[in-house]
């Protein structure tokens, strides 16, 4: 996916992260931690092709919040997504989140996947399928601020 890195003097705050889960519990992410934030559908086969990254790098990563954010999709067809590809994280289903991003880096395709540093602001976003190596090195570059 094409990576887009804002130095931290640039980033706009990222909107509120919460609402109903894909599984009907409510989610609230309370920050002050590094959140990897992507946005998916069952239906979209990069979304597919980059699953088991996330899947991966969420285990990897534990001390970053990954957050999904469910779009334009069908939630029987995307709980199977889930299950097919065990993802370890919540998923939230509110569109409205992803006009938060409008000031920043808006989801202006999926996959997107938003990287939020310590403070809340959106930090990177790769537009497209993320890689081990694309996702692991913003997530090096924005914990090591």
């Amino acid at each position: 996916g094409a990576i887009t890195f804002i130095s931290a003097a640039d980033r706009a705050m990222a909107p509120k992260l919460s609402g109903d889960t894909l599984y009907g519990t409510k989610f609230d992410f309370a920050g002050n931690k590094i959140a990897v934030v992507n946005v998916w559908a069952s239906w979209c086969s990069p979304c597919r092709a980059e699953a088991p990254t996330l899947v991966a790098l969420a285990n990897k990563y534990t001390e970053v919040a990954f957050i999904g954010i469910l779009t334009r999709d069908n939630p029987a067809n995307a709980e199977a997504f889930e299950r097919r590809f065990k993802i370890p994280y919540p998923t939230v289903i509110d569109d409205s989140i992803l006009i938060g991003f409008k000031s920043s880096l808006p989801a202006n395709a999926i996959p997107t996947t938003v990287i939020l540093d310590k403070s809340g602001r959106v930090a990177a976003r790769i537009s497209g399928a993320v890689t081990v190596a694309s996702l692991s090195e913003l997530i090096e570059k924005v914990s090591a601020e």
